[in-house]
């Protein structure tokens, strides 16, 4: 293999930057709502805490409606005009929808137009978010080299989890120095001002860079004819890649939500630990799991992507209840058994730009992947924290999301099954293809 050049590595750091910053900003906005949920729910929704905690959760998930129409207008909109295009648009959408919520008058000032304006702007949301994941996957992988997508894909990841721990850090920094009261009153709103100036960068980043060398190959090819083929032919033709990307994206966000949305809520509700303990350990654990991210992702180049969700999925399937169980035990215990949980989960998270891209071909792969994706994310990733704590209310018990989150693992590695090695793969081949005529 050719030694790539000082420009292709200069254009292969740029695609590394536009693509995390994008995917920082989207979780940067998942960090502060997740984190901030008591104060944004008291300030925006009418009831008792718990009724309008429950209904901030909801709001949480009703974003994820909305994310695989997003998919279907992105994905082949980014299959036809190319990726960066695509991209430029989607992070300025999220980030000025995360800006407006910081200006949403409280329920007390405007009524029901508090929660009907936070709905509204978190759709706007989850529309967005529906072409940019699957389109800065894509970016990032279509920039990679072929033998350390894995290591270079882990990067956006890398970006998910410093988006949200910036989130996390500024609303547990604004809590620290305001305290309770300044907080519910005002405070609140601040961190999610900081998504307008993160939002430009982002979008100055992304439209300074060429489109990916993939995609440009593939345009020029006179006869690869239309580039994003309708719905109807991309079920048809790839509808086994669609299935096994859902399935294990069944698996991957049911852990993600419940571990990194959900779990201050379930720390200083079921737990019992105080408001900033709650928010101090994930934290801790997401810090530490940034650290093994690139050594995960360089690891996966080397023994396969299918070798890495295996011990993922079997290692959450066998220690999620017994960690729940230590983080049951007290703040020390809660420290430990996220850390543990999170390490458990990094090699499925540090591998997932470099596994799911590789599933579907050129013209179809914006489009394959943000709509398979989409679709499980909202119906069991963004319903996760929900579901989590309508379980616990429903049986009294609290390790009901350890026991969800076992039964996602168990779809993961069926799903797990058909999935083709994809490791080392040229971005040019279909993997399904290639599977069914050896």
């Amino acid at each position: 293999m050719s030694t790539p050049s000082e420009e292709e590595r200069s254009n292969l750091r740029r695609a590394i930057a536009a693509s995390a910053l994008g995917n920082a900003t989207e979780w940067f906005d998942y960090g502060i709502y997740a984190y901030g949920l008591t104060y944004i729910s008291a300030a925006l929704f009418p009831g008792s805490t718990d009724e309008a905690v429950l209904f901030a959760l909801a709001t949480f998930a009703i974003s994820f409606l909305v994310r695989p129409l997003g998919g279907l207008f992105w994905g082949p909109l980014g299959d036809r005009i190319g990726r960066k295009s695509v991209l430029a648009l989607t992070i300025l959408m999220m980030s000025a929808a995360t800006l407006c919520v910081g200006l949403i008058p409280d329920h007390a000032t405007i009524g029901f137009w508090a929660p009907t304006l936070l709905i509204a702007l978190r759709m706007i949301q989850g529309f967005s978010t529906g072409g940019e994941y699957g389109g800065a996957a894509t970016f990032m992988a279509e920039y990679a080299p072929d033998d350390r997508r894995g290591f270079y894909g882990s990067f956006l990841e890398f970006g998910t989890l410093a988006g949200f721990s910036l989130g996390a850090m500024l609303m547990l920094g604004f809590s620290l120095m305001l305290g309770e009261d300044a907080m519910h009153a005002w405070g609140w709103r601040v961190p999610f001002l900081v998504a307008a100036p993160m939002g430009l960068i982002g979008m100055y980043l992304r439209s300074r860079m060429e489109d990916t060398p993939v995609f440009r190959a593939a345009s020029a090819l006179e006869d690869a004819g239309p580039p994003a083929p309708p719905l109807r032919l991309l079920i048809e033709r790839h509808w086994r890649a669609m299935l096994v990307v859902g399935g294990l994206v069944v698996a991957l966000n049911v852990v993600n939500y419940s571990l990194l949305s959900y779990m201050p809520t379930y720390l200083q509700r079921r737990i019992g630990l105080s408001a900033d303990q709650a928010l101090i350990v994930p934290i801790i654990g997401m810090l530490l799991m940034m650290v093994f991210l690139p050594w995960a992702g360089a690891l996966s180049d080397r023994i396969g992507r299918r070798a890495m969700w295996r011990i993922s999925l079997i290692g959450l399937l066998v220690g999620v209840v017994p960690l729940y169980m230590l983080m049951g035990t007290g703040l020390y215990g809660a420290v430990a058994g996220f850390a543990v949980l999170g390490l458990l989960y990094v090699p499925q998270l540090a591998t997932i730009s470099a596994t799911f891209p590789a599933l579907f071909p050129t013209q179809v792969r914006f489009a394959g992947f943000a709509i398979a994706y989409n679709v499980s994310t909202s119906i069991f990733g963004g319903t996760a924290p929900a579901v989590g704590s309508g379980l616990i209310t429903l049986t009294g018990n609290p390790l009901m999301p350890a026991l969800y989150m076992m039964l996602a693992c168990l779809v993961g590695l069926l799903a797990l099954r058909f999935m083709p090695e994809t490791a080392g793969q040229s971005l040019y081949d279909d993997p399904f293809a290639q599977k069914a005529t050896r």
